[in-house]
């Protein structure tokens, strides 16, 4: 316990919260990486599904277990991508997604809603 004297000198310090994952991305809202192995997860408990991520190597150095959203990917080993943050709550240790229709992922076939998240362009039928 601090005496009155020493909380008027030097106050009470606070402990800083820092993001994990701002510290992986540098402070970018994106990074760019390389693909080195393209593998499935299983999720924590009371999940059950096979997930697929990639581990990807990233221009500032770190290796990092990233998330490919959406169903389908074309994504394999040297593929280049981009790298957003956002955890994936029930897979330990995966707190990066990556960004779907940029440079090497492919954008998700036949989606109608939430394209932008997507990378789906709008199909205008004449």
């Amino acid at each position: 316990m601090p005496t009155i004297q020493q909380l008027i000198k030097f106050g009470r310090v606070r402990d800083k919260y820092k993001s994990k994952t701002v510290k992986i991305l540098n402070k970018n809202p994106f990074k760019r990486g390389v693909c080195l192995q393209v593998m499935t997860k299983t999720p924590k408990k009371p999940n059950s599904a096979i997930r697929k991520v990639a581990k990807v190597k990233l221009t500032n150095g770190p290796e990092i277990i990233s998330y490919i959203p959406d169903e389908g990917h074309n994504l394999q080993e040297h593929s280049v991508v981009l790298i957003r943050g956002g955890r994936v709550k029930d897979l330990p240790g995966v707190r990066t997604h990556i960004v779907r229709g940029v440079l090497d992922a492919s954008s998700v076939q036949n989606r109608k809603k939430s394209r932008s998240k997507y990378g789906v362009k709008l199909n205008i039928k004449k």
